[in-house]
């Protein structure tokens, strides 16, 4: 579900991004959005039939915020830059028990008249010691093969590509 969070050689932006909890309002905002964003995404890679992609979405949305944005260990926080505008989201949570072991971002978007900024680098930059204060010792994150800005940003920032899936369209 990361999106193109950001341009991969933007010029620093100034310290200061903050990454509060969502409002509720948002939330309903955003997690609509990105049930659309992430069926459309399955079915631009080619992963899901676009007849299926809108449940599969909701199904996949469903099962990892049970409960919403109240879900135990699920992290939807907003991307506020240092003027104090809400630039983008992150949603984290574990890959296990919470607290422990690999926090996973499931979600990463800076809002696209924000992008080149800078603003993706300064959200995981600020993301690292939230996720080391609530317990956690790594971070990992998926993005899609075909989004090549992205793996750019993540490579410079630190984050590995521990395994590739590919596939051939016949036809």
């Amino acid at each position: 579900m990361p999106d193109v969070p950001d341009a991969p050689d933007a010029p620093p932006v100034a310290e200061g991004v903050r990454l509060p909890p969502m409002t509720p309002s948002a939330f309903e905002q955003w997690r609509s959005a990105s049930v659309r964003g992430y069926a459309a995404d399955k079915v631009r890679v080619g992963a899901w039939p676009a007849d299926e992609a809108q449940a599969r979405s909701e199904r996949a949305f469903s099962e990892l915020l049970p409960e919403g944005q109240a879900t135990p260990g699920q992290e939807i926080r907003s991307i506020v830059d240092p003027a104090g505008e809400v630039v983008g989201v992150v949603w984290f949570g574990p890959t296990g028990a919470i607290g422990s072991g690999e926090a996973f971002i499931w979600d990463i978007e800076i809002h696209e008249r924000y992008r080149g900024r800078g603003l993706g680098r300064a959200a995981l930059s600020a993301l690292e010691p939230i996720v080391r204060g609530l317990g956690y010792g790594s971070i990992g994150l998926h993005v899609f093969g075909d989004n090549e800005i992205a793996r750019r940003l993540y490579r410079s920032s630190g984050y590995a590509e521990t395994d590739i899936t590919m596939r051939k369209r016949l036809g």
